[in-house]
Parts: C-alpha cells; sequence; structure tokens
C-alpha cells in the first residue's frame, strides 16, 4: 500500500508493509459478540424509554466584593444521609435525580460554607455560596481522591490534594497515592517513564488532556514528562473500556488531566524545586480575567539536571542530564449561548546521557564512550467551542479541534533512531435527551490522522493513517438505582477497513451503600514499536520483525467492580473492590528472551495463541480523625502471553517486567487550618518476569528451554512535610528513604557496544534516596 512504505537496512530486519487481508478476516465469535452487543443497546434503549424520573437541577455561583457572579467549577451537591451526589461543570450547573430517602440537598466546595437546601418539589436553583473569608470559618475538607459515585464507569478522581501529597513535579509522579497506576523507569539509561495499568503498559491507556488524546504516538515515550504537575487541576482515571465518545483507543482504561483554567481564582501560583541530585524547576501560572467574557491564562514551565550521577558506580549516568522549555497560552470566551477555547503548547527538550565522560561534541559515534541523546520538539494548536442553550442545560453543541506535529531524533552508541509525527484530531458531538432527562444521549463524527516517519539505523519507515468515524451513545438513569451507558461506534481506516467498537457501562445501587459496576468493550489500537518500548534501543541487540504483516492490536475488556461504603468503630470506611480482564484477539509481542552465539535479539512480531491479563484491586479508604486520611490497597497482576513463534516452540509465559503484587499504605495528618501537612506512603513491588540473555545464551547453545529468572521483591517509602503562610507554602520531602536500588540494571556496562550489552532490564530504583524542598506561593483574586 502505498502509504506504508517501509525500507529495510541491513541492520534491522523489518515488515515491508502492514496488511489488511489477514486483519479482515472474518471470525465468528468476534461477529457474534457484536450482534450481542447491537441487541443489547436497541433491548435496553426500548425497555427504558417509558420510564422516567424527577429531577434538580441548578446552578451554583459566588459572589466576588463588587456583588459579580463567577460560576464554580466541581461543586460537590449530594442528598444528606446518601451517597448519591453530582458535581457542578463547568458552567457551575448540576443535574441529579431526586432522592426517595431525603429532600435535603447539601452543597459543599473546598474554602466554602457548606449550604443545606430543603427541596419541595422539582426545581431549579441558583445557588450563591459564600467563602470562609466572608464567614470567618474554617476551611471545608475534601478527601485527596475519591471514586465518582454516579458514574457507571468505575473513575477516581484525583484532586489537588493527592497532587500536594509529594512533589509532583510531573504527571509521572502523580500516582505515587494511587493503587491503580504505577509508573516505572523504562531504563537505566534515558530516563524514559512507563505506566502499568490493569497489568499492561500504557500505551493501552488512554491518555487524554482536557478529553483530547495527547500521550500517543511518539509522544508515549517521554509524554508523562510533558506535563508539569502545577499545570494539572484534577486527574480522572477511568477503569475499563471508556466511551466511544473520546474514540476507540483506549483498551485498558483512560486517565483525562484537567489543566488550569484561565478564569480559575488564582491568578498567580508560582513553584519552584530542587532536589540534592541537583535537579531544578520553576513554574509559573498566571491567569487573567480581561473582561465579563474573556479571559486567558498562561501555563510555564522551566526544568534542568546538569549534575552527573552514578551512585552504583557502573561508569553510566544514573539519569540522563536534561533541559525543558514547556509553555501554554490559552483564551477562553464564556457567554449566554456560547462557550471557546483555543490556544497554542509548545514544548523543547533535550536529553544527555550514557557513560559519565561522555561529551556529545567529542564522542558520539565513536567508540571511546558510549552515549545516549534525545532532542524533541513539540508544536500543538487546540481550540474547543460549545454552543449553549439556557433554557435546556441538558442540549449542547461541542466541537474539539487539535493539531501537533512532534519530532524526536535520537542516539544510541552507534544506532540513530529519528522520528516525526503529525497528528489533525477533531470529534463534534451534540447532546441532548429523549422525552426527558433519565434518557440522554451523544453522537457525533470524529476524525483522526497521523503521519508518521520514522528511521532507525538504514531502515525508514513510513505510514499514514487517515479514520474518519461516528458514535452514538446512550445513557439511562433510573432515579438514583440504575445507570447504563451503551455506545457504538463505527470507523474506517484506510490501512485496515472498516471496524466497530461496542462499549456497554452499568452501574446499580442495590442498597444505600452498595454499588455495583460492570462493562465490557472492544478496543483497537496501532502500535509503534520504537516509541513505546523505547528503553530496548540502549542495548546491543539486533531488531528483528519477524514476519511481514504488523497488525493492529485488538482486546476486549471486561470488568465489575464494588464499591461499599460502612461505619465501623465510629469510622466512616470507603471499600473498592474491583477485577478487570483483557483478551488481546491481535498484539504486538515484544521478545528478550532470545540470543545466539552470534547476536542478542529484539523480536517484534504479532501474536498467535492467547495474552491476557487479569487484574485484582481492593482498597480501603478512611478518616482515622478530622485530620487523619489512611488509604489501604492490594492489587494482582497474572499477565501472560504466547511467545516464541519464531522458533517454532510456541510457549504461554508471563509477561515481562510485570510485579505480580503491590501493595500501597499512605497516611496523611494535618495540624489545625493546614499550617502543617505531612504524609507517608510505602509501596511494596513484587516479584517481576526478568530475561538475562547470557542464560538465555547458553540455553540456546544447550538446546534447553529458556530459563524463567525474576526479580527480588522491594519496598519504597517516601515522605513530605508542607507547612502553610499566609501567602505561600514550603514543603520538603524524600522518595525511595530506604534507598533501595537494583544491583546491576545494566548488564555488560563494562563494554557497552557488546552485542550482550543491555540497560532495558529496569525492574527496580536505580537512583536511591532523593531529598528535594521547594516552595509555592499563590496570589488569588
Amino acid at each position: 500500500m502505498s502509504q506504508n512504505d517501509v525500507k529495510p537496512g541491513k541492520d534491522c530486519v523489518m515488515p515491508d508493509k502492514m496488511d489488511s487481508t489477514t486483519f479482515a478476516e472474518d471470525n465468528h465469535s468476534i461477529i457474534m459478540i457484536k450482534y450481542a452487543f447491537l441487541i443489547a443497546f436497541i433491548f435496553t434503549s426500548s425497555l427504558f424509554t417509558a420510564l422516567h424520573a424527577q429531577r434538580v437541577t441548578g446552578t451554583v455561583f459566588e459572589k466576588n466584593e463588587a456583588g459579580k457572579k463567577t460560576p464554580l467549577v466541581g461543586v460537590n451537591v449530594f442528598w444528606a444521609e446518601t451517597s448519591l451526589g453530582a458535581a457542578t461543570d463547568s458552567l457551575g450547573k448540576f443535574d441529579i435525580a431526586r432522592s426517595a430517602r431525603s429532600n435535603r440537598l447539601v452543597v459543599s466546595y473546598v474554602g466554602f460554607r457548606t449550604d443545606t437546601i430543603k427541596v419541595t418539589s422539582e426545581s431549579n436553583f441558583e445557588i450563591v455560596m459564600k467563602s470562609e473569608g466572608q464567614l470567618g470559618e474554617v476551611v471545608v475538607r475534601a478527601t485527596s481522591s475519591q471514586i465518582d459515585r454516579l458514574n457507571p464507569i468505575q473513575t477516581e478522581i484525583i484532586t489537588t490534594k493527592a497532587l500536594a501529597k509529594a512533589a509532583c513535579c510531573n504527571l509521572s509522579e502523580s500516582f505515587e497515592t494511587n493503587a491503580s497506576v504505577s509508573v516505572s523507569y523504562s531504563d537505566a539509561v534515558t530516563g524514559a517513564k512507563q505506566i502499568q495499568f490493569l497489568g499492561l503498559g500504557g500505551q493501552y491507556v488512554q491518555t487524554n488532556v482536557e478529553n483530547v488524546p495527547t500521550i500517543r504516538g511518539l509522544a508515549s515515550t517521554f509524554g508523562m514528562n510533558y506535563i508539569p504537575g502545577t499545570w494539572i487541576q484534577s486527574i480522572d482515571v477511568a477503569k475499563g473500556a471508556g466511551s466511544v465518545v473520546n474514540g476507540y483507543e483506549s483498551l485498558t482504561g483512560a486517565i483525562n488531566v484537567e489543566l488550569v483554567k484561565p478564569d480559575a481564582r488564582e491568578k498567580l501560583y508560582f513553584n519552584a524545586y530542587v532536589n540534592h541530585l541537583g535537579r531544578g524547576e520553576v513554574n509559573l501560572n498566571i491567569n487573567r480575567k480581561l473582561s465579563e467574557k474573556w479571559s486567558t491564562g498562561f501555563l510555564t514551565h522551566a526544568s534542568t539536571l546538569q549534575n552527573r550521577v552514578d551512585n552504583n558506580g557502573d561508569g553510566f549516568m544514573d539519569l540522563p542530564l536534561y533541559t525543558q522549555f514547556n509553555g501554554v497560552n490559552r483564551w477562553q470566551y464564556k457567554s449566554d449561548k456560547m462557550m471557546a477555547q483555543f490556544g497554542i503548547k509548545a514544548l523543547t527538550e533535550k536529553r544527555i546521557g550514557g557513560q559519565m565522560g561522555f561529551e556529545p561534541s567529542a564522542h558520539r559515534g565513536t567508540a571511546k564512550f558510549y552515549g545516549f541523546g534525545n532532542q524533541t520538539n513539540r508544536f500543538e494548536l487546540f481550540s474547543k467551542t460549545a454552543k449553549l442553550y439556557q433554557d435546556k442545560p441538558y442540549k449542547g453543541l461541542g466541537l474539539i479541534l487539535n493539531a501537533s506535529q512532534h519530532n524526536t531524533d535520537s542516539y544510541f552508541g552507534f544506532a540513530n533512531y529519528d522520528g516525526r509525527q503529525r497528528t489533525l484530531y477533531g470529534n463534534l458531538i451534540y447532546q441532548s435527551i429523549i422525552n426527558n432527562t433519565n434518557h440522554q444521549f451523544k453522537t457525533g463524527l470524529s476524525y483522526l490522522l497521523d503521519d508518521y516517519r520514522e528511521a532507525y539505523k538504514d531502515s525508514l519507515m513510513t505510514r499514514t493513517e487517515s479514520v474518519p468515524g461516528a458514535f452514538f451513545e446512550y445513557t439511562y438513569n433510573h432515579l438514583e438505582k440504575f445507570t447504563l451507558v451503551a455506545g457504538l461506534r463505527a470507523d474506517y481506516h484506510n490501512l485496515f477497513g472498516a471496524f466497530v467498537t461496542p462499549r456497554l457501562h452499568a452501574r446499580w445501587q442495590p442498597l444505600e451503600h452498595t454499588t455495583l459496576r460492570v462493562s465490557a468493550g472492544r478496543g483497537q489500537r496501532t502500535p509503534n514499536a520504537f516509541a513505546e518500548y523505547y528503553g530496548y534501543l540502549v542495548s546491543g541487540r539486533t531488531v528483528r520483525f519477524w514476519g511481514s504483516k504488523i497488525q493492529p492490536e485488538v482486546s476486549w475488556n471486561y470488568g465489575i467492580s464494588l464499591t461499599q461504603t460502612f461505619h465501623w468503630l465510629d469510622k466512616h470506611w470507603d471499600l473498592v473492590l474491583d477485577y478487570y480482564r483483557t483478551d488481546f484477539q491481535s498484539q504486538l509481542i515484544v521478545d528478550t528472551d532470545h540470543a545466539t552465539p552470534l547476536a542478542s535479539h529484539l523480536y517484534f512480531y504479532n501474536l498467535k495463541g492467547k495474552s491476557f491479563s487479569n487484574s485484582f484491586q481492593i482498597e480501603l479508604n478512611t478518616l482515622l480523625s478530622k485530620r487523619t486520611e489512611v488509604k489501604l490497597a492490594y492489587r494482582l497482576f497474572d499477565v501472560w502471553q504466547t511467545m516464541g513463534q519464531p522458533f517454532g516452540n510456541t510457549i504461554l509465559q508471563q509477561r515481562m517486567m510485570v510485579p505480580r503484587d503491590r501493595v500501597l499504605f499512605n497516611i496523611g495528618y494535618n495540624l489545625p487550618y493546614d499550617k502543617w501537612k505531612l504524609d507517608l506512603t510505602i509501596q511494596w513491588n513484587g516479584k517481576a518476569r526478568i530475561t538475562d540473555p547470557m542464560q538465555s545464551l547458553q540455553a540456546t547453545i544447550d538446546r534447553k528451554p529458556m530459563p524463567i529468572l525474576y526479580s527480588q521483591s522491594f519496598m519504597n517509602l517516601n515522605a513530605q512535610a508542607s507547612r502553610a503562610f499566609k501567602k505561600f507554602e514550603v514543603y520538603l520531602g524524600g522518595e525511595n528513604l530506604t534507598n533501595f536500588r537494583q544491583a546491576n540494571p545494566i548488564i555488560h556496562p563494562e563494554d557497552p557496544f557488546n552485542k550482550y550489552f543491555d540497560a532495558g532490564q529496569t525492574w527496580g530504583p536505580v537512583v536511591g534516596r532523593v531529598i528535594y524542598a521547594g516552595i509555592r506561593i499563590k496570589v488569588k483574586e
């Protein structure tokens, strides 16, 4: 196909093209599942159309000194003595079903007085909240993270309070107190980070910024570092196949990052951070309201590390030297009939790593020192426009547009990897109701264009993906007891043809404090081997694509969860249990198990056999006292895939680098008026399957099965103390306070140009203990 031209070189055996014929072959079981989803969708739509429930709607405002009203976003609105609630949207609006158990509506927001309203009939309210400064009262407390109680998709909301529990310099460091998402380095040289979610890598999670797919494609390598923590307003972590409205690429879940808005109450926010290794960064957010309708915001970031660190004495820098400059400027317009925002993002980052004596100007391309380098430049244009209907708050028409270019140039010793990705994304969404607000729907059209150009050594890989699509998602709400979301989207891929993505989510509350959720859905994505498995390139391995056909990855995800609240020992407890399974129909297998006397290999090939992930998690949260918050969680991953196809001895093996067990404990204590905040997090990580090229070589020579090797388990301890003053806050903390370091994270560091050299087998911390300090300054309106 002309859209996918691959020119292999002698050092890298590449596929000649992506194949659509094989991928399009009929699979009877998948077709039957599609029909089952369609039948269920039609049945539930017709079954519940006649049912209806009363709703309570309204808008929540605050008033400034001049008496001007401003909508409040994220206000908690719930029925007293129940777990039924909602939150106000970007216009301050809420919509909640009437409760059969309570007629008292509670409205609460951090920094404002909690109001309770007696509701006597179906009504529309306009609520004006008074700030703590006006009332002279203590700040209303909010938990650091919470499960969205009414969302049929199991979603955990990480708030700014949770982000403040650690330094959270960027998105990759924002999950330290989250049990569902774990983050680790992909290798011991580049500083690239990867996440694990439901037992699988971050590429299977759709990571959005304000509902725009962002960390994908070539950005998946370092993208977690490209969103500074001070820019983040909240993070939504959703498990299972996500909404069809946002596309088809969510295989295991979705992470949506909400950035600080231009009309935020803080008109200036400054943060500075430094650690004992020499890393430093500054962040400055400036928000300005220009008029009644217009506001603008600047989010800026600069960070650097120029100190060479080698704590383990292997001759390699434990962290790459780097410099990053990053900025966003956006404009926002709000009126009674329209809301819009548009802006630009720009980023440049340079990284240098490798042996301690490596200097790019003198040693790149020579065998004196092994060096790594990367230069990334990224630019984005974005806009969001929404037509509002004041007399019909349930109705809306929105258009999201985003265009980006991502350029990356890297080298690993003598090997070069360069990439360019141009992306155009558009999503047109219309939402309304069927008869009443119990029956809501979203429908629309989407378009995704990706133009890739990659080169590894002397091999050139190009492909253009053009995917128009359409979707329809129906939501049914029956009182506060039952919610069902049934979605279906159809897309046409220029390389792989037409495909359908059905997804189903349901929430049932059989008892007041018990919530059950189930979900099922299909996901599809095109793999990007070099960007997603970047850490394996820091090695002497020969890259081989076995077979001539690269297929898209396709999976079905199924999940069930239970959320239970109860009182015990005069305390309120939240218990969450969930189980999710992901079954792959098609997957790109990455095989590092095999070596020969001539070479150590990195194989990529298509799945032929089974590949699945089982994820089980139990989490318990409570407030031990008014000022002490505790979280305890255990997570188990059981992940297997069929490997060894190029060698004729396929075997179902555990997936590499996935710890089977993980335990997380977090406790936070706040002194009166939040002057002092103390946080402690303990993480225990179980064993993960690893490989050793020398042992693999010996097994090949002896014609024996590949050895099954495991890493050791380890514990990680993080702590932070912060002190708030009237106009600023200072913090001091430590990461990996137990100072655990993986022994020998690099194989053959003394001979980095050896064919068995490998820095991509990292399963634990490389750096050791890190002590940091910082300051936060906030200026409000």
